[in-house]
């Protein structure tokens, strides 16, 4: 079956946001704050921790080496102002409040938990490589073993920032699914070295998620979405200088 792997990571998305919106019922207001601090600081770890990872290396002589640093920048700036100009932001929020209007008694916080789920099940490495892992040999454990991750994320999301969580299993489908159906097409520019690009960028966009989730600052992380893309437009030009 086509795209079954990002089929079974929807779904475990529903069921983990259904299974919070018990849980949710029954957390008093200060038990949900804590709770949603505590994903915050994990979400910022688990961007810092690949972020460093894909820039630093030890060399053969066990030295610390550096990767990618200048291109990350650059990609990020790039991605970030193709972003504003679009405004994916407000399209992304326009949309969790049109949605929100459909459904009574969905909470003030859809549109938070719509897009903070949206963007944390997506720009991760393992939608990008599973989706294409599943596109170009069939094999969908990958992305298997993300649904079990989103699942548990989506529990502690649902619980603090209500049903908004549910609908980003919509956005993922629609998002892991298409790579997985376009994966032969872009398999030749996705070597290694865009592969990395690509999971650093998405890493620093995990990092700026956390930062939102702890209101340390409103960081606009869905409009540094197109940064992840850049990687293949920067190796498209190379080939075509030559």
């Amino acid at each position: 079956m086509l795209a079954q792997g990002s089929i079974v990571n929807a779904c475990a998305i529903i069921g983990g946001a259904l299974l919070g919106m018990i849980i949710k019922g029954r957390l008093s207001e200060r038990f949900g704050v804590i709770i949603k601090q505590a994903l915050g600081l994990s979400t910022v770890i688990i961007g810092l921790s690949g972020t460093l990872s894909s820039i630093f290396k030890v060399s053969y002589d066990g030295k610390l080496e550096s990767n990618y640093i200048m291109t990350m920048i650059i990609f990020l700036v790039i991605g970030s102002v193709i972003g504003e100009a679009i405004n994916i932001e407000e399209k992304l929020n326009r949309l969790a409040e049109f949605i929100q209007k459909k459904i009574p008694g969905s909470g003030s916080n859809f549109s938070a938990g719509f897009v903070s789920a949206t963007l944390l099940f997506c720009v991760g490495a393992m939608a990008i490589v599973g989706s294409l892992e599943e596109g170009l040999t069939g094999n969908a454990n990958t992305l298997y073993a993300k649904s079990i991750l989103d699942c548990i994320s989506s529990i502690i999301f649902s619980a603090t920032m209500g049903i908004g969580v549910l609908f980003s299993s919509v956005a993922v489908f629609l998002y892991q699914g298409s790579i997985t159906l376009l994966a032969e097409f872009i398999e030749p520019m996705l070597t290694a070295e865009v592969i990395n690009q690509m999971s650093l960028v998405g890493n620093v966009l995990i990092l700026g998620i956390g930062i939102n989730l702890l209101e340390i600052r409103s960081i606009k992380v869905a409009n540094m979405l197109p940064a992840i893309i850049i990687p293949i437009v920067y190796y498209l030009i190379r080939i075509w200088i030559g």
